[in-house]
C-alpha cells in the first residue's frame, strides 16, 4: 500500500512538474552590451522577440521594428533582438560591431543581446523553448533571419511569424494591438 502512495505521488508530481510551461521570464540573458539581466524585466510588456542579422536581406525589418518600437512602447510593447549567425554567415560581426551598425544605419533603441545561436546544438535555451511551444501559427526550427515571437504580458508565446512577414504588415500590427489592449 506504501508503494502505491509513493508511485501516486511521484505521479502527481511528475504531472505537475510536465504542466508546467516556463514563461520567458525565467531567462537570463546579456545585452549587446555585456550585462546579465533576467526578461523578467520586462514583466507585463508585451514583447516581440526577433533573431537578427546585418548582412541579410531581411536586415531592412530594421527600420520597421523601430518604427513599431516608437510607435508602440509607451503601450507596453518591446521588442527584444537577438542577433544570430545561423544563417548563411549573415551575422559574423562582434557584438560591438553589431550594436554600431544598428545605430548608425536604422536608429534602433529598442532593446539588443549578445549574439545567439537560435539553431542546431548549441541553440540558446529561450530559442528552444520558443521554438517547440505550441502555438497557433507553427511550431519547430527556425527557418532564417527576422522570424517574430509574439508573447502576452504574462510571458506567454501567443503568435510567432516567419520572416516574410514585416513588421509594418497589417497582420503583425493587428496581433500587437490586441494585446496592448
Amino acid at each position: 500500500m506504501k508503494t502505491i502512495i509513493l508511485l501516486l505521488t511521484l505521479a502527481s508530481f511528475m504531472i505537475t512538474d510536465s504542466l508546467h510551461m516556463k514563461t520567458i521570464y525565467e531567462y537570463q540573458v546579456n545585452t549587446i552590451e555585456g550585462e546579465n539581466i533576467l526578461l523578467k524585466e520586462y514583466e507585463n510588456d508585451v514583447i516581440l522577440i526577433v533573431n537578427t542579422a546585418s548582412r541579410c536581406g531581411y536586415t531592412p525589418q530594421y527600420e520597421g521594428l523601430q518604427t513599431l518600437y516608437e510607435t508602440y512602447s509607451d503601450e507596453g510593447l518591446t521588442i527584444l533582438g537577438f542577433p544570430a549567425n545561423n544563417f548563411g554567415g549573415q551575422e559574423p560581426g562582434t557584438n560591438e560591431e553589431i550594436a554600431e551598425f544598428c545605430q548608425l544605419n536604422y536608429g534602433v533603441t529598442f532593446p539588443m543581446f549578445e549574439k545567439v545561436s537560435v539553431r542546431g546544438d548549441d541553440i540558446h535555451p529561450l530559442f528552444s523553448d520558443l521554438t517547440t511551444t505550441e502555438n497557433p501559427d507553427f511550431t519547430g526550427d527556425i527557418g532564417w533571419n527576422f522570424e517574430k515571437f509574439l508573447v502576452d504580458r504574462n510571458g506567454n508565446l501567443v503568435r510567432r511569424f516567419k520572416s516574410n512577414v514585416a513588421p509594418e504588415s497589417e497582420e503583425l500590427i493587428s496581433a500587437v494591438e490586441a494585446l496592448l489592449k
